[in-house]
């Protein structure tokens, strides 16, 4: 009897399959791939990347094509053909490309997502506008600096009439939009000792009329904007207006401009950068006038 009881014994804490210990408790990595990639689609992209870290499965599984494409917009398509050259990318890559600052229209335009949300961040710059006036370097120049996307902004040293215009035709996802025009009272001259410098000897004339901003779209949305340009040595994001995108599969067509014509006096040292289309929800993040 005491054989039998101890080889029970022994036959109880080595298992069925001969083992010296109890076996190993299921952990996360023995969920099923697909099980993982359906709650991925749950998470935003930067706690998916996270969780990719883990162990093999779950980096797997954070793979899988319709976990990133639930992360895109849902004009993604028309980005890929826009800006990136292979559209037989797997959808991850997709995602992290177009996070990446991408040109287009000859370099005056660029677009990218956010990476926490996936939405789209459209800037314009200078260039792509008609300036009355920017060929005669009497009035305007451009200036090469660091604080722009576009490494120049179009300088104005003096002039009547204060006219830019520009128009974009693209396909946005379903949202609100607003629309800003990045402006500075100054030039950015090159740093001293390591500070900042802005010349703000020739800024004139902007405190006598305000100037104009308009916006408007292919669908009938427009939006008006007057304000004095007061603040100098800064740049500052001027919201003209906001409008609202419904039809994800259509291209839209916004027109935008910034004007002052009132010749009873010059206008001058003002900078200009860009025009921000951003989401709306965003808002906060820029610093509006």
């Amino acid at each position: 009897m005491g054989t039998g009881f101890s080889f029970f014994l022994r036959e109880t804490s080595t298992g069925l399959l001969g083992s010296s210990s109890p076996p190993a408790k299921p952990g996360l990595g023995d969920l099923p791939e697909s099980c993982i990639s359906s709650i991925f689609m749950y998470l935003d992209p930067l706690e998916i990347c996270k969780l990719a870290q883990m162990n093999r499965a779950f980096r797997a599984a954070s793979l899988a094509d319709f976990v990133w494409e639930s992360k895109l917009p849902s004009n993604y398509k028309f980005l890929v053909d826009k800006v990136l050259d292979h559209e037989n990318l797997p959808k991850k890559e997709i995602y992290a490309r177009l996070c990446q600052p991408n040109r287009f229209d000859g370099g005056t335009k660029e677009v990218r997502l956010d990476k926490s949300c996936g939405q789209v961040f459209l800037s314009i710059s200078s260039k792509a506008l008609r300036i009355t006036g920017i060929d005669d370097r009497r009035y305007w120049s451009h200036i090469p600096t660091e604080e722009t996307r576009f490494h120049t902004v179009a300088y104005l040293q003096q002039i009547w009439w204060v006219e830019a215009l520009g128009e974009l035709e693209f396909e946005f996802s379903p949202g609100s939009y607003s629309l800003y025009f990045r402006l500075q009272l100054g030039k950015t001259c090159p740093k001293r000792f390591g500070r900042r410098v802005c010349n703000v000897d020739q800024v004139h004339g902007w405190h006598i009329k305000p100037v104009r901003f308009q916006l408007s779209t292919s669908d009938g949305q427009h939006a008006l904007s007057e304000c004095y340009l007061h603040q100098q040595g800064s740049w500052v994001h001027y919201h003209v207006g906001d409008f609202v995108v419904i039809d994800n599969h259509k291209p839209m067509k916004i027109k935008f401009s910034m004007v002052q014509i009132d010749c009873t006096h010059t206008k001058g040292g003002l900078s200009f950068d860009s025009v921000l289309i951003y989401p709306s929800k965003f808002r906060e993040k820029l610093i509006c006038r």
